[in-house]
C-alpha cells in the first residue's frame, strides 16, 4: 500500500511538473504584436537607402534614382535605362519615358 501511494504522488508531481511546462504562459518581456503604424513611418536613413519606400521630395528621389537605378516618387516606381533616361511603367506594362 505505501508503494502505490509513493507511485500516485509521483506521478501527480509529474503532471503538475508537465501542465506548469506547457500550459502556463510565462510572463517574460516577448516581443508584442504592433499595428501597421509602425510600418508607415519611415525615418529619414531608411528613405535615402530604400528606392522602394514612397517619397515626394524631389531631391532625394534625384538620389535614389543615381544610387539604385530606380526609385519610388509619388506612387510611381521610376526606373533609369541603360542610355541614362528616365522611365516608369504604366498599367499596361509599356516603358513611359520622361
Amino acid at each position: 500500500m505505501p508503494s502505490l501511494l509513493l507511485v500516485f504522488f509521483t506521478l501527480l508531481i509529474l503532471f503538475i511538473f508537465i501542465f506548469f511546462l506547457f500550459f502556463y504562459k510565462k510572463p517574460y518581456n516577448r516581443p508584442t504584436k504592433t499595428s501597421g503604424f509602425s510600418q508607415l513611418i519611415h525615418t529619414a536613413n531608411e528613405h535615402e537607402y530604400n528606392p522602394d519606400i514612397n517619397t515626394k521630395n524631389w531631391d532625394l528621389h534625384k538620389i535614389r534614382l543615381n544610387k539604385f537605378g530606380r526609385s519610388q516618387y509619388k506612387g510611381l516606381t521610376f526606373f533609369i535605362s541603360s542610355e541614362d533616361r528616365i522611365y516608369y511603367l504604366s498599367e499596361k506594362g509599356t516603358k513611359v519615358y520622361c
